[in-house]
């Protein structure tokens, strides 16, 4: 299992467009650590203190800066999260990157990965 952890910094906000909000990492730890974690959607959780979630994962795509993204929609949490330390957990890839034909599309296939991480169980 992997980890990493980083203060949740301003996204571009598209997954709280798409109903499905996330925290956006802070990468310095990823690149400190020099990570090489496979690009898609994850099972996992996220640590805020001596709460956990249930998370679904993204990492990737690169952004402009040549970084890839880490975000993570926490199931069932409610609050602002920004200046927050947070660990996320990778357990178990779910797929990799799609492109989607419109925002529809990608909003049901979303609402599956959140099923799917709902129904994880780690072990």
């Amino acid at each position: 299992m992997l980890s990493i952890s980083g203060k949740v910094i301003l996204g571009q906000k598209y997954g709280r467009v798409l109903g499905f909000p996330t925290a956006n990492l802070d990468r310095r730890e990823y690149l400190r650590k020099k990570l090489n974690i496979r690009f898609g959607v994850w099972a996992g959780k996220a640590i805020i203190g001596d709460k956990k979630y249930k998370a679904a994962i993204v990492i990737g795509p690169l952004d402009k800066s040549g970084l890839p993204k880490l975000e993570a929609h926490l199931l069932n949490f409610k609050g602002n999260l920004y200046g927050k330390k947070i660990t996320i957990s990778l357990h178990k890839y779910l797929r990799p990157f799609k492109k989607f034909k419109n925002i529809n599309q990608l909003k049901k296939q979303i609402g599956l990965d959140v099923k799917k991480v709902k129904k994880y169980s780690p072990h």
